[in-house]
Formats: C-alpha cells, structure tokens, sequence
C-alpha cells in the first residue's frame, strides 16, 4: 500500500460521513412532520457503512469506507389522539416522525468528530509526507 493511499482512505470517511451528516440533518428536519397513517409518518433514515480492503494487493481497490445504502428505521411512528388536526385520522389519531431528536444530536456529534479524526488523519499524512521531502535539502 502507498503512502498516498492514506488520502484515498481518509477520503472515503469524510465522504461517508457527509453522508452521515446529511441523514441525520434530513432526519431532523422531519423530527415533527405528521402522517395521515403508519405507513405515511416519516420514518428516521440511517447510513450503512461497509469497510474496504485490498488483501490481496493486487487489485486497483482501495481501502476505505463504501456507503453501501441508506435504510429506513424499523420503530413504529408515534401515535398520538388529536381529534382536532386536520390530518387525524378517522378514530382522531395522528402518527408523528419516529426521530428520537437526542440521539440524532448524539449521532450528529459523533459524526462530525469522526470527520474531524479524518481530517486531522489527512494533515498529519501531509506533513510527514512534508517532512520527508524536506530531508533532502
């Protein structure tokens, strides 16, 4: 493996954690949304990540972070009695996003410290990468 390749690495993780970052905002900005039914209430989405690595060596494919999709969570929307919203249903029940907003901001806080870790990841690269090139001179 290169030493280059720590970028390519790097890379992947802060792409994947974009990713991250804009499911969860998306999650959050859905946080109160109201549905007519279970299956219309908005459902918090979540990234699923997947390692890569070259074991054999001897392929092009580079080791890194791949977002393999984006999946739907499996907790039912909550159901709440208001009669009175003009999207009740006809027993007065309403169904409200399933986001858990405290743990979007834990995964959110997560998330941009893993994204710091690459960066960082990529910084110190570059300065040994500096380093080394200013021991010839």
């Amino acid at each position: 493996m290169s030493l280059f390749n720590v970028f390519d690495i790097s890379g992947s993780a802060l792409s994947a954690q974009s990713v991250r970052l804009n499911t969860i905002a998306s999650n959050l900005a859905n946080a109160g949304v109201v549905g007519e039914s279970a299956e219309t209430a908005y459902r918090a989405r979540y990234p699923v990540f997947s390692s890569v690595f070259d074991s054999a060596l001897t392929t092009q494919q580079a080791a890194g972070v791949r977002v393999e999709g984006i999946v739907e969570s499996e907790v039912p929307p909550r159901k709440e009695y208001s009669p009175s919203h003009p999207m009740a249903d006809m027993e007065g029940y309403i169904y409200m996003s399933n986001v858990n907003s405290v743990e979007e901001m834990a995964n959110m806080i997560s998330a941009s410290r893993s994204y710091q870790s690459s960066v960082e990841a990529m910084d110190t690269t570059k300065q040994l990468i500096m380093r080394t090139l200013s021991l010839g001179s």
